[in-house]
């Protein structure tokens, strides 16, 4: 844990959040390259996801302050840390809106890559994990065991009772199932990252909510916030299984009657008749 301020206004949890936004557009572009999307397609998704990236901030804010805001309305509305379903419930409504929008102007569609997109978000999501580790938060209940460590307290200088580091563990997992989607999707293409995602990190993040102390509020009686919206994606990735099965064969099938030819190409073969 490294909670202080480098040079007076960088710290490293923002560093390792901004080589995960890095990370994630690295993956995205060399997948691109692999599964030869259009190449303009590829630029407005770039940067449909800077946008998106700035928006999902944005919620990621708006929610817990949402979620603080019902548990103790006396303490009034305002801003609260992050909470990362937000950022990506709200980030993922922005980046369909905005590729909804312009898909009458490209060739390659939405479908080409939802398997690229979840991989980004995983290794981007990871390294801000270990970026939660470094600012002491998103940490797990006191323990006694010998995985606990203690962080920094600010107010003190001290240093805290040992707590499991829920946030180590979730970055772990993470990385983990960004080699393993990535290894099986580089053998063979598929459209199955995004509910494979979407389950594998519900049932993840449910769990570890048992494990975390942190306090986010209560937006459902019984359930963390985290714990509702991971009910939510689980169920949502479930569904999403035969309809993408389904909308990639398709594609497919298309793809092979009209491959995409990228614009320079096209005018080379209009001079060439």
């Amino acid at each position: 844990m490294y909670p202080y301020e480098i040079g007076g206004f960088i710290t490293l949890y923002g560093i390792l959040v901004g080589a995960g936004v890095l990370a994630c557009f690295i993956v995205f572009w060399c997948l691109a390259k692999k599964d030869k999307l259009e190449s303009r397609y590829t630029d407005f998704i770039t940067v449909d996801g800077v946008v998106t990236a700035a928006a999902g901030f944005g919620f990621a804010a708006l929610f817990q302050s949402i979620y603080s805001y019902i548990e103790n309305p006396e303490a009034g509305f305002g801003y609260n840390g992050l909470t990362f379903y937000g950022g990506l419930i709200g980030g993922a409504a922005v980046f369909v809106l905005l590729a909804f929008l312009f898909r009458k102007r490209y060739q390659s569609k939405m479908i080409d890559i939802v398997s690229n997109v979840p991989l980004g978000i995983l290794i981007g999501h990871a390294f801000g994990r270990v970026g939660c580790f470094m600012a002491g938060c998103c940490y797990g209940k006191p323990t006694t065991s010998p995985i606990g460590v203690q962080f920094v307290d600010l107010e003190t200088g001290g240093l805290t009772e040992k707590v499991i580091p829920t946030n180590l563990i979730e970055a772990v997992f993470l990385f983990i199932v960004f080699g393993i989607l990535l290894a099986v999707y580089l053998k063979k293409a598929h459209p199955y990252n995004l509910p494979l995602y979407m389950i594998l990190y519900g049932i993840f993040r449910f769990v570890i909510e048992y494990f975390r102390d942190d306090d986010r509020g209560e937006f459902v009686p019984g359930m963390s916030p985290s714990q509702f919206w991971s009910v939510i994606l689980v169920i949502g990735g479930v569904i999403l299984i035969p309809i993408l099965g389904k909308l990639w064969a398709k594609r497919q099938a298309y793809l092979k009657e009209h491959p995409i030819v990228e614009p320079a190409e096209r005018k080379r073969a209009a001079r060439q008749k």
